[in-house]
């Protein structure tokens, strides 16, 4: 009987890292305040009607334009080298990973990203990922000219789907519609979804419809924000973004891993008698 799969879908700015990736050296560059660009953002986002995510990739473009910046994959790489993440994230994939390991679980990481996506190929944590989704620009001769991907907080809920089926590239709908006749690769009941807020809701609710864990993190400027979704019944843990070892972070994740171990084993026993 093959290992059951443990699948964790990562929101990233403020969940991983301390704060949203562009503001590490994607703004300084272009010479503006995080509070100025993004407020520039929303300026536009009003006058113009365009989608907020929309909005803020237009705007990099521009902002590097004005700057004379010839904004390529390569430089957006290197803005990724410089982001700060919370205690404990650059060990965590390795710690749950072997105890996943130990329980008998496979764990895969699913980061899934408002965020630029060129940015996140230069973080020092891209590799423990399974797979990376992000927004992402079209290139013409080395400069973006176009959203290649847009992922907005509504959107992200596909790459729940996406993920159960094994369905991992963007441009394939009919897959990820179509009814999976064989079983699902990871069964809803064993994702979790791990977010810093109101922009993770629909995520939230979505795993906890399909029997999945949603996780809130909190640090000491959002905790109000987090415990009124917990309270909303929106999310079924709150714990501190802390992913140190002995954190409350792990032992939840260790609470999960050892469900899903427990019921594989459950079910395997199950089917043996079934077959007896």
């Amino acid at each position: 009987m093959a290992k059951p799969i443990l699948g964790i879908m990562y929101d990233f700015d403020k969940t991983l890292s301390t704060t949203d990736m562009q503001n590490y050296s994607f703004i300084p560059m272009v010479g503006m305040t995080p509070e100025e660009f993004w407020g520039a953002t929303g300026e536009f986002s009003e006058k113009s009607g365009c989608e907020r995510i929309l909005s803020y990739m237009y705007m990099m473009i521009a902002k590097a334009k004005e700057k004379g910046i010839k904004l390529t994959r390569e430089v957006l790489r290197e803005c990724g080298k410089s982001i700060k993440y919370h205690p404990g994230v650059s060990t965590w994939f390795t710690r749950i990973n072997e105890y996943g390991k130990q329980k008998g679980v496979k764990v895969e990481h699913y980061l899934v990203s408002s965020g630029t996506k060129e940015i996140l190929e230069g973080c020092s944590i891209y590799d423990c990922f399974t797979n990376v989704y992000g927004c992402e620009f079209y290139y013409e001769n080395g400069v973006p000219v176009w959203p290649k991907l847009a992922i907005n907080y509504t959107q992200k809920t596909q790459f729940f789907f996406r993920i159960a089926k094994g369905v991992t590239d963007v441009r394939d709908d009919n897959a990820v519609n179509e009814k999976n006749r064989d079983g699902l690769r990871i069964p809803y009941t064993n994702i979790a979804y791990i977010g810093d807020g109101m922009t993770d809701v629909a995520c939230m609710t979505l795993v906890n419809k399909n029997k999945g864990y949603s996780i809130g993190v909190y640090t000491d400027d959002n905790k109000e924000k987090v415990a009124q979704i917990r309270k909303d019944q929106r999310c079924k843990f709150v714990v501190k973004a802390d992913y140190s070892k002995d954190s409350d972070m792990e032992k939840v994740f260790k609470l999960i891993i050892d469900d899903i171990a427990t019921r594989a084993d459950l079910e395997a026993k199950e089917l043996a008698l079934a077959n007896k």
